[in-house]
């Protein structure tokens, strides 16, 4: 029988890599529902495609009628490929449901991480990580035991301003920022790379779905992108995962797990060729010229809000800088600013994790003021 599959934000870089999967394996899957945030000529271009009559235009709906959406859909797993925090709540609605969740969207654990999982148990569902470098701790972990677990290494490629100096910074622009060197992305992630706020939100996200404190988490700038994540056992060896950066691998993999499917994926050629031979190189990121990353490992040692409040700021920030009123160097400036309010409270409820995230993009509105 055929794997039922919801993608939502099937327009977007993540969306859009599933249904090129579901495609190739057609056999295995069937698209039951479809989701875009405002493209409504691309989603109806999906739907077509794969006969599917069950979408949704999620920017005039409201959260009841995304929920209502996600469980009357029928799906056996959801891919979860929407930007930002906008994903926390379809996110939210997929476990209510008992659907397993493949999670690409970041911002779900970093924000609500404990009420999540809390739904997941509740519901029987699962949460299968989609960013490539979770992916790979995911298997890592699943084939050595959590009990051998010592250290998670995530690799990061350091994006495109990693050999620029302080002072450059200050002058680089959104054109600069959007050239990411190994990985083709949406606009907000390719920004968040190049100032490693990505890399900041994936140590937060592993700290959280695997239950590790900060200092379990490593980064090591990888600029090849060949390595996607590595871990370290008790007894002092290192394991990792190896492939081409490609989005379709760790979508591959949450949508077929527990069971590993051939395909018709580009392998990594361990010897590359004359002109270009294979060469992996490693380093320590620079957290005085990326200071989001070292703000990120504050926020993941905290409880309360900080997480939330990291994200949103970081949101808000983001979107200055796009709209050309805000530097790059200011983008972790105003972050720090309200990461240093006290977010100590810790939310009960999904509504107050979106109560934190509102009164922190407030304080982050007023900062650019």
């Amino acid at each position: 029988m055929k794997k039922r599959v919801l993608v939502l934000g099937c327009t977007g870089s993540i969306g859009t890599s599933t249904l090129s999967i579901l495609e190739e394996f057609h056999d295995k899957y069937e698209v039951c529902g479809l989701t875009a945030h405002s493209k409504e000529d691309a989603l109806a271009a999906a739907a077509d495609t794969f006969h599917c009559s069950n979408t949704l235009l999620t920017s005039t709906a409201d959260r009841e009628q995304i929920r209502q959406f996600i469980a009357s859909s029928g799906a056996d797993i959801a891919v979860n490929g929407i930007a930002g925090s906008a994903g926390l709540w379809p996110s939210v609605c997929v476990l209510e449901a008992g659907i397993d969740l493949a999670l690409a969207n970041k911002e779900t654990i970093v924000m609500a991480a404990p009420l999540v999982y809390a739904i997941a148990r509740r519901t029987g569902a699962h949460i299968l990580p989609v960013d490539s470098e979770h992916s790979a701790v995911f298997t890592l972990i699943e084939h050595y035991g959590k009990e051998a677990l010592d250290t998670i290494v995530i690799t990061a490629s350091g994006g495109p301003f990693r050999k620029k100096t302080m002072e450059e910074l200050k002058t680089v622009t959104v054109q600069d920022a959007l050239k990411h060197p190994t990985w083709d992305m949406g606009a907000k992630i390719t920004i968040d790379s190049a100032t490693l706020a990505n890399k900041g939100l994936e140590v937060i996200e592993a700290c959280r779905l695997f239950q590790v404190t900060p200092d379990q988490v490593q980064v090591t700038v990888h600029p090849q992108s060949i390595v996607h994540s590595l871990i370290k056992t008790k007894d002092g060896m290192l394991y990792g995962q190896l492939s081409k950066p490609d989005m379709r691998h760790p979508i591959v993999m949450a949508l077929s797990w527990p069971e590993f499917y051939p395909n018709s994926l580009e392998p990594l050629d361990l010897f590359g060729s004359s002109d270009n031979p294979l060469t992996l190189t490693f380093e320590k990121p620079d957290t005085d010229k990326f200071p989001m990353l070292r703000l990120a490992f504050d926020c993941a040692g905290k409880n309360g809000g900080y997480t939330i409040a990291f994200n949103a700021a970081n949101e808000v920030a983001v979107a200055a800088f796009r709209a050309g009123t805000l530097s790059f160097t200011g983008i972790s400036e105003l972050t720090a600013k309200v990461c240093a309010a006290d977010w100590t409270g810790e939310p009960e409820t999904i509504d107050e994790v979106f109560a934190i995230d509102a009164k922190a993009r407030a304080m982050a509105q007023e900062f650019l003021k």
